[in-house]
């Protein structure tokens, strides 16, 4: 049972890290996909899930990335109304 836990355990890091191989989607070219209208969806297609999502007067501010690069997102009644990006090369 040990043995069946360490190596799933195991397959997890593994995953994680080809994950993280394949590259991030916060790039230049995928911001530049963005325009204001797009749906929460649409933007999902390019970026995948954000880090995190936000919400207050009816806006919802979504953030792909992290402290060194990020993409950032502002809905407005689900559709992009601002965008702005950090250290994207």
């Amino acid at each position: 049972m040990a043995t069946s836990s360490l190596w799933r355990s195991g397959l997890m890091v593994a995953a994680t890290i080809l994950v993280a191989a394949c590259g991030s989607k916060v790039t230049l070219e995928n911001y530049n996909k963005l325009r204001a209208g797009q749906s929460y969806d649409e933007v999902k297609a390019v970026l995948g899930d954000p880090a995190r999502c936000d919400e207050a007067l009816g806006i919802r501010a979504c953030l792909w990335g992290d402290e060194q690069k990020a993409i950032s997102v502002n809905f407005a009644a689900g559709k992009v109304i601002l965008h702005s990006a950090k250290n994207l090369n």
